[in-house]
């Protein structure tokens, strides 16, 4: 098994001494999260640490299925930045999040909301590919301004493309899919945290309801070969996780 921990758990920390963490405990990969206040990370930094990276691009202000052209143009560009970064620095995957549906796009034109994120979505397919980088679209949690919440509509719209998945599966069970219903063929990267259905929580493993312990199995046993990355909301909730890993797992 990969695994890694998003720079998300600690933001307030400072990149430096958030990597330092993840290092020490033997965690292989960090997820940088590449937006404000780490929108620049420093390569010769990165490459002081004993470890591998993906990327996830920013979601801060960025909205690839803007029906206000200028925007998503801007959007896309900081997404290819995002897959840039990861050439420089031999970024395993680079996580996108699909877009953002505004109250009035919503109201009366979300059939175009998909159709621009998804025009996006192609556009920076093609540069993952000619950057040869794998880029993958991750589902989105129960809340109202978000698309691709059904992990069905994205898995087939990602197969017709070729492209992979990022899986959260903390969104996932937000949305109310069990387990079985969570895996599909397009999944090459997975973000793990825990939540008992009512909120997107990001809690620390073993504090909510999901049964990550038949997720992996299932997995593992389709000889999934991407990275597991933890993403919660603190270090201590990085290092619990890890240790449930640790605990249940042969890593």
């Amino acid at each position: 098994m990969k695994i890694g921990a998003s720079t998300l758990a600690g933001l307030e920390n400072g990149l430096e001494e958030t990597l330092d963490f993840i290092e020490t405990l033997g965690i292989e990969y960090a997820e940088l999260v590449h937006q404000f206040p780490t929108e620049y990370p420093v390569k010769d930094v990165l490459e002081s640490y004993n470890l591998k990276y993906s990327i996830h691009s920013p979601f801060m202000d960025v909205n690839i299925a803007s029906l206000q052209e200028k925007s998503r143009v801007n959007s896309v560009g900081q997404i290819k930045d995002s897959i840039d970064f990861a050439c420089e620095i031999d970024g395993e995957a680079v996580v996108v999040h699909p877009g953002l549906a505004s109250f009035l796009a919503s109201k009366y034109f979300l059939s175009d909301v998909y159709n621009y994120a998804n025009e996006s979505i192609r556009e920076i397919k093609k540069y993952g590919d000619d950057a040869g980088v794998l880029v993958t679209v991750e589902n989105m949690p129960d809340f109202d301004a978000m698309i691709y919440k059904d992990v069905g509509d994205l898995n087939s719209f990602l197969v017709g493309l070729d492209m992979g998945m990022t899986l959260d599966v903390g969104h996932a069970h937000h949305m109310k899919y069990s387990p079985d219903e969570m895996i599909f063929d397009s999944i090459k990267h997975i973000h793990l945290h825990d939540n008992s259905g009512d909120d997107d929580s990001h809690l620390a493993f073993g504090e909510g309801n999901i049964d990550l312990k038949y997720i992996i199995n299932t997995l593992e046993d389709k000889k999934y070969k991407g990275i597991y990355i933890i993403e919660v909301n603190d270090l201590d909730s990085v290092e619990k996780s890890y240790k449930y890993l640790k605990k249940n797992f042969k890593i």
